[in-house]
Parts: structure tokens; C-alpha cells; sequence
């Protein structure tokens, strides 16, 4: 396998669209042989007298200077731009159908042209999925192209990585050179290093992880922004209503980066519970109803979280085992709050469903005895709280399925000693 930096720092970009060409003319900035590959004759054309076929600030001089360099160069042969670069990036357009599935013609088209050139090839070489896929695509749709074509094995003879972009249009040339991120989805890892010495000049570690992780990176973060607009949209129309800048409620809500603008609450897990965001959410339901309004993001959040603690009740049901054990009660660990606790609906359900319920939480026995929420439990969940034990074995020891609702220390040590046959549903 030759993956010296040699053949490491000549590509070719398949696809002189808006990321190919970037991505080609950036590289070749920096000191990488480009091949850029094209089906549009006219296209290659203009490129290869220095005009760029696309509108982005500052990318006409970085084409006009590299072509001028004979460092980048563009062509309609996928034959020519493979057999003569250690890499090829395809960078082609996935366009939405009427039913929402991308557009694969070109990704296919793309990987079977690389694939009847790869059949020629005497060295190995590197395959990287830069267009934006759903996770299944590369493996699906790309490496089987690549193999029929070349009659080859994916990692044995070529490799095949996923580099998603995060480039901003009006923004991408500096998004490049300065990336938030730069992701490098691998089979085995065995040519991460390659990527490694294409981004030299970028000092930043790459993110090494699996490929479809890194095909769905993309789309994760462009769901996130529409959620985000969407978000502040709708807040806006609830801010007109109350007579409230929303503008500068928005600023004050960014101002708060230990929270709201963090890493925090963005954590595949269960539902939200406690004193504040369920009573708080219901408030703002409860004007947008009397005020008119229709606001469909903020009106689905409650529908959402219920939506969680369903989803646990019925994963619990298809288990087929009666004796539960709840590892957690509160709303969340280091509190005795049980006021809109997931965990208290969830247990509710299974009580209702006539499920034989133990129930561990140290902090809620304790509140049962002498703390604020006494009265609370008492008077609203008595037929919950009567099912708390005073042992975490001998929850485990009687139960058949243990749901997880806390990840404290404590519990992900007692569940690691479950015993055979035993389920663990884990919430958090």
C-alpha cells in the first residue's frame, strides 16, 4: 500500500459545484496537485481559464491563481483524474425528491466511473465521501458501486472514508481554512492518516469516528439550525403577542452560555421532568392558545416528552417480564423532587398495567421520611412511594428487568453485576 505524502497531497474532486470547487481550489492553494472532474464540458472550460463557474466571495482569485500555478486543473475524464492522484473526493449534489429521499443518480453515477478507473489502477487508492449522505449511503450505494465496477475489495485494495463539510455560502472559503470541525468517518481507521496530510495546514486534531456517525454529522447540525430559526421564529410570534422585544429576549437567552448556548440538555436520554420546564412550558401553551396563536415547534415539545415515556412503557411491555425494578424515581439524581417526574408517570403506567414494581432511590426514601416533599408524596403518589425498598439488591435481586433512570455512580456499578437473563432498559 503506498500512502506516502506524495500521493497524498495529489487529488481529485469529482463534482465543480459550490463545495467541489471550493474544496479543489482551497486545496490546491495550499500546495495539493488538484484534478477537478466534471460531466459539463463548459464547466471544466471556464476553470481551466481561470473564472470560477460559481458565486462565492473570494473563490474567482483562488481559481484564477491556482489554475494560473498549474496546480489545479479540471477535466471531464474520471480515467485520467484517478489513475494519476492517491485521492478522489466526490463532492456531487444529493437534490431532494418530491418524496423527501435524496437524489443518489450522481453519488452512483460518480462511484461506478471511479470504480471502471480504480479496475486500472496498479496502487492503492483513497475513496472520500465529502457530498452530504444519510447514514447507510457510502455503504450502500457507494462501496458496492466502487466494487462491481473495479472488481476490487473495499479496504483490502482501495479505502473509503466519509469527510462531511460544514461551509457556510458567503463564508466558505474562510470555513474551510478554519473549520468548527473536521470529521473523518473510517471503516478501520487505517487511512485516517491520509486526511491527516491533506489538512496539515490546518491546526486542528481530526475527529476520527465510524462512517455512518459521520455521514448523519451533517445532517445533524443543518436539523439543529432549522430547529434553531424555527425556534427563535416562533418566539418571536409569542414575544409580539405579550409585548415583548423578542429580539432582545433572544440576545439575554444567548447571553447564558452555561446552559443555554452549551453542550447541555443536548444529550440523547429520556424525558424532561421537575418544578420548572414542565409548569413553565405549560404557562407559555396556555397564552398561545388564549392569544391565537399557532405555533407548531413549541406546541409539539410537551407531545415530544410524552412521546419519551411512552416509548419506555412499551419497551418495557415487549420484554414480556413482569417483576420491574426502577432504579430512580426523582426527577433527576441529587434531588428528592418528584413534582412532574418522568419516573413517577412511568411507574404510574406499569402500575396501571398491573406490573409487580420496586422501586430504589435513596433520596426520595429519605424525603419519605423528613424532607420538603413529605406531605407531596403522601397525599399525590402513595401508591407509588409505597413501592420504594430500602435495598438497591434487593431490587435487583427480585426483579427481572431493571430500568435505569438515574446514571449515577452508584447504579451503573450495581447494574454491571446483573445476572444472566436479566434486561436492562437504560434511560439515561
Amino acid at each position: 500500500m503506498k500512502n506516502n505524502k506524495t500521493t497524498q497531497k495529489s487529488l481529485s474532486v469529482f463534482g465543480l459545484g459550490y463545495v467541489g470547487l471550493v474544496t479543489a481550489a482551497c486545496l490546491a492553494a495550499k500546495g495539493r496537485r488538484v484534478i477537478g472532474v466534471d460531466v459539463n464540458p463548459q464547466k471544466v472550460l471556464l476553470i481551466n481559464k481561470g473564472k470560477s463557474p460559481v458565486i462565492e466571495k473570494g473563490i474567482d482569485k483562488i481559481v484564477s491563481k491556482t489554475v494560473k500555478a498549474k496546480m489545479f486543473l479540471a477535466t471531464t475524464s474520471a480515467r485520467d483524474a484517478v489513475l494519476n492522484t492517491g485521492i478522489s473526493m466526490i463532492c456531487v449534489g444529493t437534490p431532494s425528491m418530491e418524496d423527501g429521499r435524496i437524489n443518489a443518480g450522481h453519488l452512483r453515477n460518480v462511484s461506478e466511473e471511479i470504480g471502471k478507473a480504480l479496475r486500472l489502477a496498479t496502487r492503492y487508492h483513497i475513496i472520500v465521501v465529502r457530498s452530504t449522505v444519510l447514514p447507510g449511503t457510502t455503504e450502500n450505494i457507494v462501496i458496492p458501486s466502487l466494487e462491481r465496477l473495479s472488481g476490487k475489495k473495499a479496504f483490502r485494495d482501495f479505502g473509503v472514508l466519509v469527510n462531511p463539510e460544514f461551509m457556510r455560502e458567503g463564508d466558505s472559503i474562510k470555513d474551510f481554512y478554519y473549520p468548527a470541525k473536521i470529521i473523518v468517518g473510517s471503516f478501520n481507521g487505517k487511512d485516517k492518516e491520509a486526511m491527516s496530510l491533506v489538512y496539515d495546514f490546518i491546526k486542528m486534531p481530526i475527529i476520527d469516528t465510524d462512517i455512518k456517525t459521520a455521514e448523519f454529522s451533517k445532517y445533524l447540525d443543518n436539523i439543529f439550525h432549522a430547529l434553531k430559526i424555527s425556534f427563535a421564529n416562533e418566539i418571536g410570534e409569542l414575544s409580539l403577542k405579550l409585548g415583548v422585544d423578542g429580539k432582545r429576549a433572544m440576545e439575554l437567552l444567548c447571553m447564558d452560555k452555561k446552559s443555554n448556548i452549551s453542550a447541555r440538555y443536548l444529550r440523547p436520554g429520556f424525558a424532561f421532568g421537575g418544578s420548572c420546564l414542565p409548569k413553565d412550558l405549560k404557562a407559555a401553551l396556555y397564552r398561545i392558545r388564549v392569544g391565537g396563536l399557532t405555533l407548531p415547534l413549541l406546541e409539539s415539545v410537551q407531545k415530544s416528552n410524552d412521546s419519551c415515556i411512552q416509548r419506555a412503557f412499551e419497551e418495557i411491555i415487549k420484554t414480556k417480564k413482569k417483576k420491574i425494578g426502577m432504579l430512580g424515581l426523582s426527577f433527576k439524581p441529587g434531588t428528592d423532587d418528584l413534582r412532574e417526574s418522568q419516573m413517577v408517570r412511568l411507574a404510574e403506567y406499569l402500575i396501571g398495567k398491573g406490573f409487580d414494581l420496586k422501586i430504589y432511590d435513596k433520596n426520595v426514601s429519605m424525603a419519605r421520611i423528613m424532607g420538603a416533599n413529605k406531605a407531596y408524596i403522601q397525599k399525590e403518589i402513595p401508591h407509588v412511594s409505597s413501592l420504594l425498598c430500602v435495598s438497591l439488591e434487593h431490587v435487583i435481586k427480585n426483579s427481572e428487568v431493571i430500568v435505569l433512570g438515574h446514571a449515577t455512580k452508584e447504579f451503573k456499578n450495581a447494574v454491571k453485576g446483573l445476572r444472566k437473563g436479566q434486561i436492562l432498559i437504560n434511560l439515561t
